[in-house]
């Protein structure tokens, strides 16, 4: 199931998420990444995952592709919302889109 591009809604919503203080990243669908420790990673508004190995995983997102290198990889939970990864992370790189 893929999910739409979130579409620029004007000015009226922006005041209105403004004045709710609604978090960013849900009313723009910008990824927001949770990493606990080396061990686990929370990556909340992704659009997919590209590839998924062992000692490498790549995840689309609105805005561009989350590169992470490690190993021991499992995704623990994966929902439309969000993507659990554990492992040892030893890098995480961003490639924006252009």
């Amino acid at each position: 199931m893929k999910k739409k591009k979130p579409q620029n809604r004007g000015k009226k919503i922006n005041f209105i998420d403004e004045i709710l203080e609604m978090p960013k990243e849900i009313s723009s669908g910008i990824p927001k990444i949770t990493i606990l420790g080396f061990e686990e990673m929370l990556i909340e508004n992704y659009k997919g995952i590209l590839e998924y190995e062992e000692l490498y995983v790549r995840i689309n997102t609105y805005i561009g592709v989350i590169n992470i290198t490690g190993h021991n990889f499992n995704l623990k939970n994966i929902n439309e919302d969000d993507i659990l990864l554990t492992g040892v992370f030893e890098k995480i790189e961003l490639e924006g889109e252009e």
